[in-house]
């Protein structure tokens, strides 16, 4: 329900662990006071962990985190679930880390990655190219918008009524359409860190006005229509 957190179960590698905080996979943030059992963390142990967006962070943090049994091995788990953010892409190479990359062709066909979005990377702890071997990827959420506004523009990066960043280097456009500012338009988008926004334009459309809706002259109407899916 609209509102609630948004959460999922995933199974991860402790990264690091420094006093009270540690983090999962270098992505996922979580404090000691949600780690289940009593046995001491570390770096390097594998850990389930049930995640929700922090806002305030825009990240993810873990609210629940519990210890995979020693005895839990790899062929025991079969593949897993990672969520990360790319931190770049190079030469059909994306790049969650130093440790965690994987071709681009893996990714799914229908979307078209770029650096700061957040991906559920399906993996097993098979030798791969690089400490895992990913099996498929696509983007952790999406949304789309109706009738938002285009509240600023410059060079080719530009915001989507003040909290959607788009950058014109990874953006469908219909043909001969230019984005500007005031423009109102129909945005899909998908989750992705972007200085203080968690959300990055996948597809922009001029909005089609309804027939007999009023003109004002302004910027266009600021009503939007939301339809949030978790895929």
């Amino acid at each position: 329900k609209q509102g609630q957190p948004k959460l999922k179960t995933v199974q991860g590698v402790v990264t690091s662990f420094c006093g009270d905080y540690g983090v999962i996979d270098e992505s996922i943030y979580f404090s000691c006071d949600v780690v289940t059992g009593n046995e001491p963390l570390k770096v390097g142990q594998r850990v389930n962990a049930v995640v929700e967006e922090d806002t305030a962070l825009y990240g993810l943090k873990a609210v629940e985190v519990d210890i995979v049994p020693h005895g839990a091995g790899p062929s025991d788990a079969g593949t897993k679930l990672l969520v990360g953010c790319i931190t770049s892409i190079s030469e059909g190479t994306v790049y969650i880390s130093d440790d965690i990359y994987f071709s681009l062709d893996i990714v799914s066909e229908d979307f078209v990655p770029y650096q700061g979005d957040w991906l559920d990377i399906e993996y097993s702890d098979e030798p791969g190219i690089s400490n895992i071997k990913a099996i498929s990827a696509k983007h952790t959420r999406w949304d789309h918008a109706e009738e938002v506004c285009i509240t600023s523009f410059r060079a080719r990066n530009g915001v989507i009524h003040n909290n959607i960043f788009f950058t014109l280097d990874s953006v469908k456009l219909p043909p001969g359409y230019q984005p500007q500012v005031f423009d109102t338009v129909d945005v899909v988008m998908v989750e992705s860190s972007h200085f203080c926004y968690i959300w990055r334009a996948v597809s922009i459309t001029p909005a089609q006005k309804s027939p007999g809706s009023p003109d004002d002259g302004g910027p266009g109407r600021l009503e939007r229509k939301w339809q949030s899916q978790i895929l």
